[in-house]
């Protein structure tokens, strides 16, 4: 037997075989899993639907049973995966909870710090809730390198839906922000959001890539220590407050220096 059939009946969902609606949508999931595993390891164009309807233990008929085309997986497994990367989890399967975007999840996430001008909040959870996701689920970073490095439409699709998106909204909040005084003019506030967002995707690559191995390790920080580090770093260069506000400053939160090499330890 394939061994990735093996794999995909073993992770079957217990009430697959029951049938009805609940049936129907949790077989939605599980192809959407299944395929989304499938593309993080091998990539889009290493992949087929016949191995993913293998893997699943499934014909391809109920692949296509369930989504009509393969643009339909393609943005069932976004949707699926952006929502969950900002902290705001879903079910593919689940009626009434299609569409939900990375936008949604910042509201849900941070939403009354948004209306609120909390600035510090704003910034630490969201860049708090990504690299936690990222360290739950590194096929959401795997996947998303595979959609961009082989030009997939399932990057395009991302970006419409989520990075241009997220780039408006929260730069529309920085922009309020700059009107309120609370920012700097001189600042594009793309750039304030391309250095929120970038700190958060690094620092998770580098989980990912490097600092597993003790041998590379640089340092040793927990995404808490990171997000407060992080923000504190953007908000001194843009606020136009005291420095001495620091949340990092008043916790005393700071990398941990390991003995020799300048190299850090995990815990």
């Amino acid at each position: 037997m394939n061994r990735h059939a093996e794999t995909g009946r073993a992770a079957a969902p217990p009430h697959a075989a029951r049938g009805g609606r609940m049936a129907a949508r949790e077989r939605r999931c599980q192809i959407v899993r299944v395929a989304m595993r499938l593309f993080s390891e091998r990539g889009f164009r290493g992949t087929t639907t016949k191995e993913i309807a293998q893997a699943a233990g499934v014909s391809e008929a109920i692949i296509f049973r369930h989504f009509a085309t393969k643009d339909d997986l393609y943005t069932a497994i976004i949707d699926d995966r952006s929502c969950e990367g900002m902290g705001f989890g879903r079910d593919p399967g689940v009626e009434g909870h299609e569409g939900h975007t990375i936008v949604d999840g910042v509201r849900h996430c941070v939403g009354e710090a948004l209306e609120r001008g909390d600035d510090r909040t704003v910034f630490e959870g969201i860049t708090l809730t990504m690299m936690e996701h990222h360290q739950q689920d590194p096929q959401f970073l795997r996947l998303l390198l595979y959609s961009a490095l082989e030009g997939h439409q399932l990057a395009q699709i991302f970006w419409d839906r989520n990075v241009r998106v997220v780039y408006e909204f929260l730069g529309s909040y920085i922009r309020r922000r700059q009107r309120e005084g609370a920012f700097r003019d001189g600042v594009d506030p793309l750039v304030i959001v391309r250095a929120l967002t970038g700190s958060a995707i690094h620092h998770s690559l580098s989980n990912t890539l490097w600092d597993k191995d003790p041998a590379r390790r640089i340092l040793n920080i927990s995404n808490e220590e990171a997000a407060r580090a992080f923000t504190d770093i953007l908000l001194r260069g843009v606020s136009t407050g005291p420095a001495s506000s620091s949340a990092a400053a008043k916790r005393g939160a700071k990398p941990r220096r390991a003995a020799g090499g300048g190299r850090n330890k995990k815990k």
